[in-house]
């Protein structure tokens, strides 16, 4: 069966409208900027959630490093992954960028949080009757989105390997495939361990675990060759600075308090190293993931 896109809220246009001009537009931040470029961080949460995190965190580094950004998220994580690949923005916190052609793109990973290893799960809610992953067999279970490395492409991987076929769903992001879980639309889901994690804190749900993949790192900060090297190094300075500045301290604590991750999930230099195992997984893909 083909995969499908579920999406558990509906919106009207002039909804979407609203908040995609909301979310394309810089919030606060008053300096002078030499350079203006865009942003797009893949959507790891529903799009309220994830401006909640985002646009107190660009409006600092925008203010501090002289550099304009601007936040521009699409309506799915595939949405706002074809922003990158079509080279409509400029800067990206994603994993979607390590396969072999992408790389030939020339985004260049500069940085990324400093939260510990996450990993590709496929989980039930606490009381299923499924107890075990061989029991997904002809089971509906959703995903965050065709794009979403560690939420989808890992764990289907694993599926397709061990020859256990289920029937595909979409839910955007993973609030939207966790959604579909407790709403009785589907019997499991595909995710990132972190988000998993701290939905389960935020809507006070609980898991039972039936996979689990090898570590990897999180999300990557990336520049595309379109940014002049001193606006690069202006953006990285102020994201790294963060945490020793009083105010970018407590901008850092309190989006990461939204989102479910805690206040020492600033942000560090990366060059880039840390995501080899996401390399070496491409090169096993099967071609139904590409």
């Amino acid at each position: 069966m083909f995969p499908k896109t579920r999406l558990p809220f509906l919106f009207n246009n002039s909804f979407c409208l609203a908040t995609c001009l909301c979310l394309t537009t810089l919030i606060g931040g008053n300096a002078v900027a030499s350079s203006e470029y865009r942003f797009s961080p893949v959507n790891q949460y529903d799009i309220n959630l994830t401006a909640a995190y985002w646009n107190p965190i660009i409006s600092y580094v925008s203010e501090k490093s002289g550099v304009k950004l601007i936040l521009k998220i699409g309506r799915t994580s595939a949405d706002t992954t074809s922003y990158v690949l079509a080279r409509e923005v400029d800067f990206a916190f994603t994993n979607h960028l390590f396969a072999p052609e992408r790389e030939k793109l020339g985004w260049q990973t500069f940085g990324r949080r400093n939260i510990p290893p996450i990993s590709g799960e496929i989980v039930v809610p606490q009381g299923s009757a499924i107890t075990d992953i061989s029991k997904l067999n002809g089971k509906d279970i959703a995903f965050p989105g065709p794009e979403a490395l560690i939420a989808y492409k890992v764990p289907m991987a694993h599926l397709m390997e061990q020859q256990i076929k289920v029937n595909v769903f979409f839910g955007g992001n993973q609030n939207g495939a966790l959604a579909q879980l407790f709403s009785g639309q589907v019997q499991a889901v595909g995710g990132n361990s972190q988000l998993i994690e701290s939905y389960s804190i935020r809507e006070n749900k609980k898991f039972r675990v039936l996979w689990k993949s090898e570590p990897y790192y999180d999300l990557a900060l990336m520049a595309s060759n379109k940014v002049s090297p001193a606006d690069l190094k202006a953006v990285a300075s102020a994201f790294f600075g963060m945490k020793d500045d009083p105010v970018g301290k407590v901008i850092l604590k309190q989006a990461s308090e939204k989102i479910g991750l805690t206040e020492s999930s600033f942000f560090i230099p990366s060059d880039g190293s840390e995501y080899a195992n996401y390399k070496k997984f491409y090169q096993n893909l099967p071609p139904g993931l590409r």
